[in-house]
This record gives structure tokens, sequence and C-alpha cells, in this order.
């Protein structure tokens, strides 16, 4: 098969880490489009439900006493509903049951799974949340309704106890459920290396995936890493929605939220960060500067550099013009090289690297500093 030719050179030396489960193939690809370096880190797993007795059992009850209003929170989980129906030799059965009900979605993508099951969404959620939803029935009236409930992965939405309180007779499905990480060892090196400055970007696409990444981090001891970098612009922690910003929040993390909670909006999130202007850079002698994972971006132009020159170039960055002894850059070495003529080599391989050496200043008697022009 012919690869797909790249969109943009926007990610190059970019390394992204997506922890995400369902749909990362397709994640990877397009960020992998414009140049970043893709690593796969799922947080957590989706777990079928379609074996589940308890599920069918459900789903029966609801052929057996049809409901008023059916309410369809995620895509996937509808659709998961709708094959356990048909894995169970029900399908005809509960489309007719349904026939006659209101169905309500939490947004566009479980909208989506409804019209393709053959039904119509008489409503949608226009901020695609549990609570506008819920807000949106009680003020019509359910009292006395009965209300089938498709919940998200996390199962944890309020829904059941808000329709019950107003007197709705509700029917819970839970059609998958979130499990544990398929490598938990992935998932600790994945905030290990965005502590450590070996990552540019994390990607996140639900909520539970979103906690147990920072749950990650914090056993790991590299949460306050992650959230200096973050602060500094270095690490951008993206989320789909936010409802999957919630964790990162409550973490202090504060993450990019994308405008229209899909895929392709985050992709382009991150793409309009590193490629339009909004990762930190500085302006220099060899003109605009910004600092990747893997590398520099001069004036737009990538120059891959090793692990000990991006970290020496690191601190150059972060002093923004200011010197930087040789004493403090012998802590970006191998311990093997901490010596003041390991960081003379150290910097004049960078600037041989760099392929402007002027951009690297020597102040005699006292250290380095990048070559950063006043700006006011």
């Amino acid at each position: 098969m012919t690869a797909r030719p790249p969109l943009s050179a926007a990610l190059d030396g970019c390394t992204v880490v997506i922890a995400v489960d369902r749909r990362a193939g397709e994640l990877a690809a397009a960020l992998e489009r414009h140049g970043a370096q893709v690593r796969q880190a799922p947080a957590v797993t989706i777990v079928s439900h379609i074996d589940d007795e308890a599920l069918v059992d459900a789903t029966r009850a609801l052929i057996a006493n049809p409901p008023d209003i059916v309410v369809a929170t995620t895509g996937v989980g509808f659709r998961g509903w709708m094959e356990a129906a048909f894995e169970a030799d029900l399908a005809d059965e509960l489309a007719a049951a349904l026939s006659r009900a209101q169905i309500v979605a939490r947004g566009p993508k479980a909208r989506g799974a409804v019209q393709q099951a053959g039904f119509t969404a008489d409503w949608v959620a226009e901020s695609e949340t549990s609570a506008e939803l819920g807000e949106y029935l009680v003020t019509q009236g359910v009292e006395g309704r009965r209300i089938a409930v498709q919940h998200h992965g996390s199962g944890a939405d309020g829904l059941d106890e808000l329709f019950e309180s107003h007197g709705a007779d509700v029917v819970s499905l839970t059609v998958y459920r979130w499990g544990p990480p398929p490598d938990p060892q992935v998932v600790l090196r994945s905030v290990i290396q965005a502590g450590d400055g070996e990552v540019d970007a994390v990607l996140f696409t639900s909520a539970p995936g979103a906690a147990e990444w920072v749950a990650a981090a914090s056993a790991a001891h590299a949460l306050e890493d992650i959230r200096d970098r973050a602060a500094q612009g270095r690490l951008l922690l993206a989320a789909v929605g936010p409802i999957t910003a919630g964790p990162l929040q409550d973490a202090r993390l504060h993450p990019v939220v994308a405008e229209r909670g899909r895929l392709g909006s985050l992709v382009r999130t991150v793409v309009a960060y590193f490629g339009a202007g909004g990762a930190p850079h500085a302006q220099t002698s060899a003109g605009r500067f910004e600092l990747r994972s893997g590398g520099a971006v001069i004036e737009g132009r990538f120059v891959p550099l090793s692990r000990t020159g991006i970290d020496v170039l690191d601190m150059l960055f972060r002093a923004r013009g200011a010197v930087v002894t040789r004493a403090e850059l012998q802590h970006a070495l191998p311990r093997s090289s901490q010596n003041s003529h390991a960081v003379e080599m150290a910097v004049a391989r960078l600037r041989e690297a760099l392929g402007v050496p002027d951009v690297i200043k020597t102040v005699v008697k006292r250290g380095y500093r990048l070559n950063v022009e006043d700006q006011e």
C-alpha cells in the first residue's frame, strides 16, 4: 500500500503520546502526516459487555415493556448495544420496541450511531454533556415515563439518579466499561518521559483515561515535573472535550480543549499549537527559535539533535538570553562527562549541529547564553 503523503511539517521533531485505546491507529496516522513521532500509551481499555447477561436481560425487559424515551450517551456504546441485541437474536424485536420512543443523544457521535441503527434522534445535546441532556428531559417532564439510559464506560453520569428522583422508571444499560491499561509499563514510561522533556504533547479522549494517566504520573512522582513543563508551554496537554479535560484540570494541569470534540479537531489543535506560533519561542540572531523534544526549529527549519544537545539547549532556552554557567550546564550532561571540558565539547557539537554557531554566545569566564535579540 502506498503511504499517504505528508500534509505539513508542523510537528517535525515532536513526540506525541496518545493515551487512547479506541481509534488510536486513526489518531496516530493523522498526527504522523504532520511529521509527529507517535507513541501509544493507552491508560485504559474498553471492555465490551456484549456477552454480559445483564445487558441481554435489560434488553428483553425493554422488549416486553417498551420505553417512552431512549437516551444514547455514546456512539460506541449505542452501536455495542445494537450488536449485543443482534448476537442474542433480539435485533428485530428491539427495533420494534424502540420504534415509538423519543430518542435523545448526548452528541453528534451518539446521533450518528442512532441513525446508523435505523432510528432518528429527536434531540441532540449541543454541549455534548449529560448535564444538558438531563436538564432537557427533566424540563420536559419525566414523571411516570419509562426511560432506557445507555451509559458511557464509567457509568457515573448521574442520569439514572436524576430521572428517578423526578419519578421516572429507569432501565440502565452499560454496554462497555473501562478496564486497566493493556500495558501499565508503557503508561509508566510515558509519564516519566513527559516529565523529563522527551515528549511534546499528550492527547486524551476520555475522562477515565485522563484520570488514570494522571494517577500514573502521581505514582511515578512525575506529576510536578509534568505540571512545570506544561506551565512553561513546553508540554502540550490536549483533551478532546471539556469532560475529558476534567481530571487534568483537577490536577492543575490546564489542558487545551479541542473546539469541536472530534479527533480531527484534536489533531488540528496540536498542529496549530506547534505550527502556528502557539509553542514557546525566542527571537534570536538566527531568527525565530523553538525547541522540540527531537531538536530545534530555526525559522521553520527543523534541526535534529542528540539527547545531550537538546538538554543543553533546553537550559539555554529557559534562560532566555541570560548567562548559564558551565557548572549549571554540567548537570545536562551524562554523569561520566560532567566536567568543564565536556561542557565546551558539548556546546561545540551543538553549534555545529545547529549550523548557526553565533546563536550560542560564549561569555568569557562565565558560561554561555542563547543569542536572544532584545524584545520589548
